[in-house]
């Protein structure tokens, strides 16, 4: 008989519909001791009107991953969850509605990340358009967190970003990074490849590395009070007390 891991938490995650990466990176990223329940919602562009679409059925989404009774579900999307200061908070109250689940976000990963690791100076990376770009920086600024340089590749669409080679990213956060002094770097976007760079960005950068995926996993497994990780992704799993 073939042994297979069944987890005794479950983590339900609802992503956009055209991310092909945010699971495989979750994946590799959660213990054996967390299985991950998928749904989508439907997102493929940035424009801020099919931003603000994608909770058009977050409610009947959230619905039909509350049958499989998971533990907690993460809204995860970064550019929707940052959009404006006060929606993560309406996401999370609309999902537990719908399923009496808690809820987490993106965003509310990022800033307990932030505040765990003392971040005062964020160095921002991104592969989104201008507009979502700007709006990250203005999220942060609400929250406290100045963004003291970076860059974005001006990407539209989900496919198109998981086509980035982790090279491409690893050579677009040494460039942003040139002369400027930051607590720590936010490689953004469910949707890149960017959580196999974070070990060596960190060791190149001397600073915190912190990504969409990676991020979301932590304050999962912090939500989910795990305290088993899996090595290689980073110093914020170093801060992974309940």
């Amino acid at each position: 008989m073939s042994t297979i891991v069944y987890g005794t938490k479950r983590l339900g995650l609802m992503v956009p519909s055209g991310n092909s990466v945010a699971e495989t990176e979750l994946g590799a990223m959660l213990p054996a001791e967390v299985t991950m329940l998928t749904t989508r919602l439907a997102l493929r562009g940035s424009s801020e009107p099919e931003l603000l679409a994608m909770l058009t059925d977050l409610d009947g989404a959230a619905t039909l991953l509350g049958h499989a009774e998971p533990d907690v579900i993460a809204f995860h999307c970064t550019a929707v969850s940052t959009f404006a200061p006060h929606l993560a908070g309406e996401i999370r109250g609309r999902i537990t509605a719908a399923t009496g689940r808690p809820a987490i976000a993106t965003a509310d990963a990022i800033l307990t990340a932030f505040q765990v690791l003392k971040t005062r100076r964020v160095l921002l990376v991104t592969p989104y358009i201008q507009p979502v770009h700007q709006r990250e920086i203005d999220y942060l600024a609400a929250n406290g967190l100045e963004v003291a340089g970076g860059s974005y590749l001006g990407i539209d669409m989900n496919t198109e970003m998981a086509r980035l080679d982790p090279s491409a990213i690893a050579d677009q956060v040494r460039e942003a990074a040139k002369g400027i002094a930051a607590d720590a770097c936010f490689i953004s976007c469910t949707a890149i490849r960017s959580a196999g760079l974070i070990a060596d960005m960190e060791a190149e950068l001397g600073m915190p590395v912190i990504t969409s995926n990676q991020v979301l996993v932590w304050y999962a497994l912090r939500t989910l009070s795990v305290t088993q990780t899996v090595p290689g992704f980073g110093r914020l799993f170093d801060h992974s007390g309940i």
